[in-house]
């Protein structure tokens, strides 16, 4: 079962994170398509790096996330 939401008082989980700017990442690049085509392929790129980190269980957007000391989820 599913817990409520309550108040947020620990900090992101690097899992937040990714769905944070992977989701921001392909609003963004698709609004921005709308004045060049090319945007599309930034919404690619994310869409591969999220399929492929499904199977290796290895994004290149952790790697960062440890770095900068953001906790695990």
């Amino acid at each position: 079962m599913l817990k409520p939401m309550t108040s947020r008082k620990q900090p992101w989980t690097q899992h937040q994170w990714i769905r944070l700017i992977a989701g921001s990442l392909v609003l963004v690049s698709l609004s921005l398509s709308l004045s060049h085509p090319s945007w599309l392929w930034v919404t690619a790129f994310v869409g591969l790096n999220l399929l492929q980190s499904a199977f290796t269980n290895w994004c290149p957007f952790i790697v960062l996330l440890t770095k900068m000391g953001v906790r695990e989820g």
